[in-house]
């Protein structure tokens, strides 16, 4: 029997899973929307049926005994409280859920360094130091964790990704001391491991829900973001992953850490490496404005990606950029416009190589390693003419990405734990 490992990706839409071998072959995977369980999905019930039933489908179209290790990762900067016993006492905060308490977001300004990823209203700590006001609350925890505690019966314990933007130190690897500065109490926050560290093994409940062996050991896991890069197969510092959805977002795997306050930049540990990245405001939701997406795929095969319009473009909806240019009023730059539609597309994906190009260079400037390979993921990476004018703008080998799914990433991080744990 071939052992599998199966990761869970919870989601802002729904709850995915692939069993995974040892050779990152995925060997089964389901999805299930997070509305067949109820308009809601900010309620944890939600979440936890939902993962029940993506994991329900998993297993029933594999051996169930041949499963070795679950990981889960979740969405960044969501958190809940919870009870001694696990249970959730308020709606939990979501991952770009703003915290509205002067007092509390001053006092993380003033404690927190000016390189942490704790700053701001949608931060963890913010979350955090609300959340620690309710009666009875006897934990914090990421959503990640939460799941995972599903399966584990720990309620203590998080990964080195979820933590960070709760203010935990990841190149010190503990709470600093500032974090307690903050009023925060620091015996509801939990314990922090690697990503890839076995924290427990499922209890009886779960092992007897699911149909899995006792023995299932449950990895720690990481956020989506994090997961969805480890996906591609991207491991070696110099490995880019480009996102090309809605916006355009780039990360780069680093022998270092990248803080960079200025551009939203801050760095997630992975064993020894580091993956920073940062995000444009250039992307998908620009082409959107102008063409249907029929008419882009049209249009692309008129595109002859070898040659160059001339046209210097800086695609924005609006005036207002984060990264690779930190300006606030930086306007869009669309004009002139050629006659055919063919060469303003064109130009906008010229434009989008060249903000794509500048940023891996700005994260080269502060301090990451040059660019060795380009993964791509998100509904531009399927345009070949896109692709080509990207290619020829980065210079570097494009690599295929062995998966797009977030869940494919923290199956490889249950890999990485049962390895250690000498399952596999």
């Amino acid at each position: 029997m071939t052992p599998l490992v199966v990761g869970i990706d919870i989601g802002t839409s729904g709850a995915r899973a692939v069993a995974m071998r040892r050779d990152f072959f995925i060997a089964a995977q389901s999805a299930v929307p997070l509305d067949r369980f109820g308009p809601n999905p900010r309620d944890p019930r939600t979440w936890w049926q939902a993962v029940q039933a993506a994991l329900a489908g998993l297993l029933s179209s594999i051996d169930r005994a041949t499963v070795r290790a679950i990981a889960v990762d979740g969405t960044s900067g969501t958190l809940l409280p919870v009870d001694t016993d696990g249970r959730p006492l308020a709606e939990p905060l979501m991952y770009n859920d703003k915290v509205d308490d002067g007092d509390i977001l001053a006092i993380v300004a003033r404690e927190a360094p000016e390189t942490s990823a704790a700053h701001g209203p949608t931060s963890g700590l913010a979350k955090a130091l609300r959340f620690q006001r309710l009666p009875g609350a006897a934990a914090v925890l990421h959503q990640a964790d939460w799941i995972a505690g599903n399966l584990s019966g720990r309620f203590d314990v998080s990964d080195e990704n979820n933590a960070l933007k709760t203010g935990y130190d990841v190149e010190a690897r503990r709470w600093p001391d500032w974090v307690a500065a903050t009023g925060m109490r620091m015996n509801l926050l939990p314990d922090v491991v690697e990503p890839g560290e076995v924290s427990g093994t499922l209890t009886t409940a779960a092992a007897a829900l699911f149909g899995l062996p006792r023995d299932v050991v449950v990895v720690a896991g990481t956020t989506d973001g994090c997961a969805s890069f480890l996906a591609t197969g991207a491991t070696a510092a110099g490995d880019g992953v480009t996102a090309l959805g809605s916006s355009l977002t780039i990360k780069i795997l680093s022998d270092r850490p990248i803080s960079a306050p200025r551009f939203g930049i801050y760095s997630h540990r992975l064993g020894d490496t580091w993956l920073a990245g940062g995000a444009s405001n250039s992307g998908g939701k620009v082409l959107a404005r102008h063409f249907p997406l029929a008419r882009i795929i049209e249009l692309s095969t008129m595109i002859d990606p070898a040659t160059e319009t001339g046209l210097d473009y800086y695609p924005l909806a609006t005036s207002g950029e984060r990264f690779p240019i930190a300006d606030p009023a930086l306007p869009p730059r669309l004009v002139p416009r050629p006659a055919d539609d063919a060469d303003y597309l064109k130009a906008m994906f010229e434009g989008m190589a060249a903000i794509e190009a500048l940023g891996y260079r700005r994260l080269g400037e502060l301090g990451a390693p040059a660019l060795t390979s380009v993964r791509s993921v998100g509904g531009g990476a399927a345009n070949p003419a896109w692709s080509a004018i990207r290619q020829r703008k980065l210079g570097v080998a494009f690599l295929p990405a062995l998966s797009d799914e977030a869940a494919a990433g923290a199956a490889r991080l249950a890999l990485k734990g049962a390895n250690e744990a000498g399952l596999l």
